[in-house]
């Protein structure tokens, strides 16, 4: 899929996220968020649609497969770079944005979280094996 494909399928699927509270039908219903991050070099703002998952105290969880690629995702060093996002979350009855900080999970956490996106999602243990690379595990954290 080349660049331009892939940024015409995002923006599809945020249409589709947007117009229906959250729910994607391709991926099952509400298993998406939409993270605003920026570019960690160029300061540029991206939107890019995740699987994600809430946790505890208003946090949410996402997984920096890359679809079982060599090399982290984009966004991931963005959020490195840049920590403090919008998050677009699926609602009752529409999308709900929240502020939160990023940081990457600990071993613990990262192993418990990483086994809750399997357990949504078995294409990330597909992910997993197709790298040599420990696939990171980001926390969103309500903004202090």
């Amino acid at each position: 899929m080349s660049n331009e494909e892939a940024r015409s399928w995002n923006e599809q699927v945020i249409e589709e996220f947007r117009a229906n509270a959250g729910s994607v039908a391709q991926f099952g219903g509400k298993g998406l968020v939409v993270l605003h991050h920026t570019g960690a070099k160029s300061g540029a703002p991206y939107v890019s649609p995740l699987a994600g998952i809430a946790a505890d105290n208003g946090a949410w969880v996402i997984v920096a497969s890359n679809a079982g690629k060599d090399n982290h995702p984009a966004w991931f060093h963005n959020l490195q770079a840049h920590p403090e996002v919008l998050l677009e979350v699926p609602g009752d009855d529409e999308v709900a944005t929240v502020e939160l900080t990023a940081r990457v999970a600990d071993e613990d956490e990262r192993d418990r979280y990483f086994a809750q996106m399997v357990a949504r999602a078995p294409q990330f243990a597909e992910y997993e094996k197709g790298t040599t690379r420990r696939i990171p595990v980001v926390v969103l954290e309500p903004a202090a």
